[in-house]
Protein backbone atom coordinates (compact mmCIF):
# COMPACT_ATOMS: atom_id res chain seq x y z
CA UNK A 1 0.00 0.00 0.00
CA UNK A 2 1.94 2.70 -1.32
CA UNK A 3 -0.71 5.66 0.48
CA UNK A 4 1.05 4.55 4.06
CA UNK A 5 4.63 5.99 2.44
CA UNK A 6 2.53 9.50 1.02
CA UNK A 7 0.75 9.74 3.99
CA UNK A 8 4.34 9.29 5.98
CA UNK A 9 5.60 11.67 3.44
CA UNK A 10 2.52 14.43 3.75
CA UNK A 11 2.72 14.28 7.79
CA UNK A 12 6.57 14.94 7.96
CA UNK A 13 5.79 17.75 5.58
CA UNK A 14 2.97 19.16 7.42
CA UNK A 15 5.23 18.98 10.59
CA UNK A 16 7.94 21.05 9.30
CA UNK A 17 5.65 23.35 7.84
CA UNK A 18 3.82 23.68 11.89
CA UNK A 19 7.55 23.81 13.06
CA UNK A 20 8.18 26.92 10.79
CA UNK A 21 5.33 28.76 11.55
CA UNK A 22 5.81 28.49 15.39
CA UNK A 23 2.91 25.69 16.25
CA UNK A 24 2.67 23.05 18.80
CA UNK A 25 0.20 20.93 16.97
CA UNK A 26 -1.34 20.33 13.78
CA UNK A 27 -5.50 20.61 14.27
CA UNK A 28 -6.18 19.68 10.37
CA UNK A 29 -4.54 18.52 6.92
CA UNK A 30 -6.51 18.79 4.05
CA UNK A 31 -5.01 17.13 0.74
CA UNK A 32 -6.14 17.33 -2.79
CA UNK A 33 -6.13 13.55 -4.65
CA UNK A 34 -6.67 13.54 -8.41
CA UNK A 35 -9.02 10.64 -9.62
CA UNK A 36 -5.88 10.44 -11.99
CA UNK A 37 -3.14 9.99 -9.70
CA UNK A 38 -3.25 6.20 -8.29
CA UNK A 39 -4.00 7.16 -5.15
CA UNK A 40 -7.02 5.49 -3.25
CA UNK A 41 -8.81 8.30 -0.53
CA UNK A 42 -10.28 5.67 1.72
CA UNK A 43 -6.18 3.95 1.75
CA UNK A 44 -5.37 7.63 3.01
CA UNK A 45 -7.55 7.98 5.55
CA UNK A 46 -6.25 4.91 6.93
CA UNK A 47 -2.90 4.86 7.02
CA UNK A 48 -3.50 8.17 8.37
CA UNK A 49 -5.27 7.54 11.52
CA UNK A 50 -2.28 4.87 11.95
CA UNK A 51 0.81 7.17 11.73
CA UNK A 52 -0.70 10.27 13.14
CA UNK A 53 0.05 9.20 16.80
CA UNK A 54 3.10 10.58 17.97
CA UNK A 55 3.27 13.69 15.60
CA UNK A 56 2.13 16.95 15.50
CA UNK A 57 -1.05 15.90 14.24
CA UNK A 58 -2.22 13.17 16.84
CA UNK A 59 -5.46 14.75 17.44
CA UNK A 60 -5.43 15.94 13.84
CA UNK A 61 -8.40 15.80 11.53
CA UNK A 62 -7.91 14.98 7.54
CA UNK A 63 -9.63 16.66 4.88
CA UNK A 64 -9.26 15.20 1.43
CA UNK A 65 -10.39 16.56 -2.04
CA UNK A 66 -11.34 14.25 -4.60
CA UNK A 67 -9.85 16.42 -8.16
CA UNK A 68 -11.95 15.33 -11.13
CA UNK A 69 -9.98 15.21 -14.71
CA UNK A 70 -11.14 16.80 -17.53
CA UNK A 71 -11.77 14.62 -20.88
CA UNK A 72 -11.98 15.54 -24.09
CA UNK A 73 -14.58 13.85 -26.85
CA UNK A 74 -12.86 12.96 -30.06
CA UNK A 75 -16.32 12.55 -31.68
CA UNK A 76 -18.85 15.50 -30.28
CA UNK A 77 -15.94 17.91 -28.84
CA UNK A 78 -17.50 17.80 -25.31
CA UNK A 79 -15.10 18.19 -22.19
CA UNK A 80 -16.63 16.71 -19.50
CA UNK A 81 -15.08 17.06 -15.98
CA UNK A 82 -15.51 13.61 -14.52
CA UNK A 83 -14.90 12.46 -10.70
CA UNK A 84 -14.21 8.59 -12.44
CA UNK A 85 -11.87 7.07 -14.89
CA UNK A 86 -13.99 6.36 -18.25
CA UNK A 87 -13.57 6.72 -21.67
CA UNK A 88 -16.86 6.53 -23.23
CA UNK A 89 -18.25 10.15 -23.45
CA UNK A 90 -21.28 10.78 -21.57
CA UNK A 91 -22.98 12.96 -24.35
CA UNK A 92 -22.58 10.78 -27.32
CA UNK A 93 -20.49 7.43 -26.25
CA UNK A 94 -17.44 8.34 -28.34
CA UNK A 95 -14.00 7.78 -27.08
CA UNK A 96 -13.19 10.18 -24.74
CA UNK A 97 -8.91 11.10 -23.98
CA UNK A 98 -7.49 12.71 -20.60
CA UNK A 99 -7.40 16.73 -21.51
CA UNK A 100 -6.21 17.81 -18.23
CA UNK A 101 -6.31 17.92 -14.18
CA UNK A 102 -6.76 14.58 -12.33
CA UNK A 103 -3.14 13.60 -11.16
CA UNK A 104 -2.81 16.12 -8.34
CA UNK A 105 -1.59 14.76 -5.16
CA UNK A 106 -0.86 17.51 -2.48
CA UNK A 107 -1.34 18.86 0.68
CA UNK A 108 -3.00 22.10 0.21
CA UNK A 109 -3.92 23.40 3.60
CA UNK A 110 -2.77 23.18 7.16
CA UNK A 111 -4.65 24.45 10.16
CA UNK A 112 -1.78 24.59 13.47
CA UNK A 113 -2.44 26.12 17.14
CA UNK A 114 0.12 27.50 19.19
CA UNK A 115 2.47 30.32 19.51
CA UNK A 116 2.01 30.92 15.38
Amino acid sequence: MHEASIMEAALQSAEDEARRAGADRITRLRLRVGVLSGVVPEALEFAFESLREGTMAAGAALDIETVPAVFRCLECGAMPELDEITFACPACRGSMVVDHGGNELELSQLEVDGDV
